[in-house]
């Protein structure tokens, strides 16, 4: 392969990444917080490295990690109520943004529903706080077509490997 290509190549993927492994998150309450992505969002507990030595719980769902730690400083972690679809979220993808919708309220779990439109796509949006004040999103983002802004193919979310649609890496000798 030439220099230009193989620049070109990792210019695509300058670090080689395969895919998101975890969200680390501050918190106030293990407990509070492992219950929340437990029963709210669906994640297990998963074993974490005996060679840690602070307060955390990880957690595994939906093909990422949750990683916990107890913040050693909870009296300044930043105290969020108004929900805001612009704040740093991480988002999920749903089957029935109605039945979440439906869940969250026999929860009890205060959320901001959204509408995203135009031409032919319609997403509906959830937002709301985990025990901490950081946003989660749950959507049908799935109609969403991720086009590249530069050559390719359009395809939706749910059928985009990027991995996949980058020139192949090269090998490693």
């Amino acid at each position: 392969m030439s220099f230009l290509g193989k620049m070109k190549e990792n210019a695509v993927n300058p670090l080689r990444l395969t895919s998101l492994n975890h969200v680390s998150l501050l918190c106030r309450s293990l407990e509070e917080s492992m219950n929340f992505y437990q029963n709210v969002l669906g994640f297990f507990p998963v074993r974490r490295p005996e060679s840690l030595d602070f307060e955390g719980a990880w957690l595994f769902g939906h093909g990422i990690g949750i990683h916990l730690l107890r913040s050693t400083e909870s009296e300044n972690l930043p105290k969020k109520t108004a929900i805001n679809s612009r704040d740093n979220h991480i988002s999920f993808q749903c089957e029935s943004i109605g039945a979440v919708e439906k869940k969250l309220d026999e929860m009890g779990i205060k959320y901001v529903r959204e509408l995203v439109q135009g031409g032919a796509i319609k997403v509906d949006q959830l937002f709301f706080h985990d025990p901490d004040g950081f946003m989660i999103e749950i959507c049908n983002c799935d109609s969403i077509p991720v086009v590249p802004l530069v050559g390719g193919m359009s395809q939706y979310c749910s059928r985009v490997k990027l991995h996949q649609k980058v020139q192949p890496q090269p090998q490693i000798n």
